[in-house]
């Protein structure tokens, strides 16, 4: 289950993969190390519905306050009451950029004692830049938003074998954001193995 990322592409390099957007066009710092809990940046439809808005978005939904649970970061269940509302309006989907995720080792090192990080992303140094399919609700100070997983590829289940971040084809990202809510959910399966790879 993804709790890291990052999103070191610049504005231009944005606007190339997912076009135009409204919103600060100023140029973004690089987020090289992205935690729940920590602001990223996250595309949206506009406010009229048309287009796409950047905005920066806290990364996790609120848990239930009755049970003082934390933060709740990746959307696993699909048809739990908790996510219902955001799946089913397309207004609250949205694309969450990404340049590459880490996935943690199952065991320890045996020396340090601590798990390693692992990163995957795209074939392509050049041109890295993917989007996570998300979905965002309003917040007090700072919309918030979480990430869609399903079951992983050879690639990512190597490592961790229980789930994956719904990456989306940038032929799909339309789909995720409009479609119905059937229709937009059965992108949540798994990236082409030989699309992506294991960067270290």
């Amino acid at each position: 289950m993804c709790n890291l990322y990052t999103m070191t592409a610049s504005v231009d390099e944005l606007r190339r993969v997912f076009g135009a957007f409204q919103g600060d066009t100023a140029n973004l710092p690089p987020f090289d190390e992205i935690y729940p809990g920590k602001p990223a940046p996250v595309l949206r439809r506009g406010d009229n519905g048309q287009g796409l808005k950047l905005e920066m978005m806290e990364w996790g939904f609120p848990g239930l306050a009755a049970a003082k649970s934390r933060p709740v970061t990746n959307v696993r269940n699909l048809d739990s009451p908790f996510w219902r509302g955001a799946l089913n309006r397309a207004d609250r989907r949205c694309l969450v950029p990404v340049t590459r995720f880490c996935e943690w080792t199952a065991e320890a090192d045996p020396l340090t004692r601590r798990k390693s990080k692992v990163w995957f992303g795209l074939h392509d140094d050049a041109d890295p830049l993917f989007a996570f399919a998300g979905v965002w609700r309003p917040g007090p100070e700072r919309p918030y938003m979480a990430l869609l997983t399903c079951e992983p590829n050879s690639i990512v289940g190597a490592v961790h074998p229980k789930a994956m971040p719904v990456m989306l084809r940038r032929e799909d990202m339309d789909r995720w954001l409009d479609h119905e809510r059937v229709s937009a959910c059965e992108l949540a399966r798994a990236y082409d193995d030989g699309a992506m790879r294991r960067l270290a």
